[in-house]
Parts: structure tokens; sequence; C-alpha cells
């Protein structure tokens, strides 16, 4: 009987959102673009590897991610290494990719 109230427990908790985001790309609530200060890793074909501050707005905690550039993202004025300021909004899959990209104030 206990392990079945512990399992109703488990099953009744809510998602935190950021691992609502990492496991369905998409969390009711979430704000559709949100601004974070990085640390530029590398520049790939499509897609950057930052560092990133905490993002509470969408319930991320700090990390190092490969996130991918959606649309005609300008990257050429930042290099790896380079303190940035990225623009997070929700691609057509519902995760989360960069759509500007520029050297942080």
């Amino acid at each position: 009987m206990r392990n079945l109230v512990l399992a109703l427990a488990l099953v009744a908790m809510p998602l935190s959102p950021a691992l609502a985001q990492m496991n369905h790309g998409s969390h009711a609530g979430m704000a559709d673009g949100v601004h974070a200060t990085a640390k530029l890793n590398s520049v790939g074909d499509g897609s950057v590897n930052v560092s990133h501050d905490p993002i509470p707005a969408i319930g991320w905690p700090a990390m190092t991610m490969d996130m991918p550039l959606l649309g005609d993202v300008d990257t050429s004025g930042v290099a790896p290494g380079d303190s940035v300021t990225i623009m997070l909004e929700k691609g057509d899959d519902g995760m989360y990719g960069i759509t500007a990209i520029e050297p942080a104030e």
C-alpha cells in the first residue's frame, strides 16, 4: 500500500519547467522569447555552443549546450570566447533556438 501511495504521489507531481522543456519542447505559460547572457564556446553550421547563466523565465539552470540558430542569425560580430547576449525563441518544433546573438554589454 505504501508503494502505491508513493507511486501515485510521483505521478501527480508536476514537472519542473526545465524538465518539461527538455523532455517535451513546450510548457504552458512559458514566454515565447527571452534574453540570456552566455559565453560563446563555438560556432558551427546552423548552431552554436554556449555556456549560459540560469534562465528563470523558462526554468533552465546554468548549462553548456548546443543551440540551433533559427532563421538568418548573424554571427559575424561574435567569436568563440566572447560573452554574448542571446535571444531565445521557440522554433516550429516547439524547441528553443537562438534568433539573435550579439556581444554582451
